[in-house]
C-alpha cells in the first residue's frame, strides 16, 4: 500500500497561498505565480529589514549634524572629539539627546571641543 502525499502537499500549498493573500491578480490564485511571487516577496522583505537599519543610522547622523551645525561645528569633528574623550555613546542616543535635551548636548559639544 502506497502513501499518497495529498495532505502534505495541501498544507504546503495552503501556507504559500496564505502568504500570497492581497497580491494582484493571478499572483494570489495560480500556484506557479504564487510560488514565484512569495519567494520574491520574502527575499525583498529580508533585504528591507537590513536596509532599514542603515536608513535609521543615516537619520540619526543627520540629526546630530544639524545640532552640531547650530553650535558652529561639524559632525565629524564632534564625533572625533567624543572618541578622543573616550565617550562611548551610540548615534541613536546622541540624536535623542540632541533633540530632547539641548543642555546636555551642549556639554557634550564642549567636552568634544576640549578633547
Amino acid at each position: 500500500m502506497r502513501i499518497k502525499s495529498g495532505v502534505t502537499t495541501r498544507h504546503h500549498k495552503k501556507k504559500k497561498f496564505r502568504l500570497a493573500k492581497g497580491f494582484y491578480s493571478d499572483k494570489r490564485t495560480k500556484w506557479r505565480q504564487v510560488k514565484q511571487q512569495v519567494e520574491k516577496s520574502l527575499a525583498h522583505m529580508y533585504v528591507g529589514r537590513k536596509d532599514r537599519k542603515g536608513d535609521f543610522r543615516s537619520l540619526w547622523i543627520e540629526r546630530i549634524n544639524a545640532a552640531c551645525r547650530q553650535a558652529d561645528t561639524s559632525y565629524s569633528r564632534f564625533m572625533c572629539g567624543l572618541k578622543k574623550a573616550k565617550i562611548a555613546l551610540n548615534r541613536k542616543m546622541l540624536s535623542e539627546i540632541a533633540i530632547r535635551d539641548q543642555a546636555s548636548f551642549r556639554k557634550l559639544l564642549e567636552i568634544s571641543r576640549t578633547a
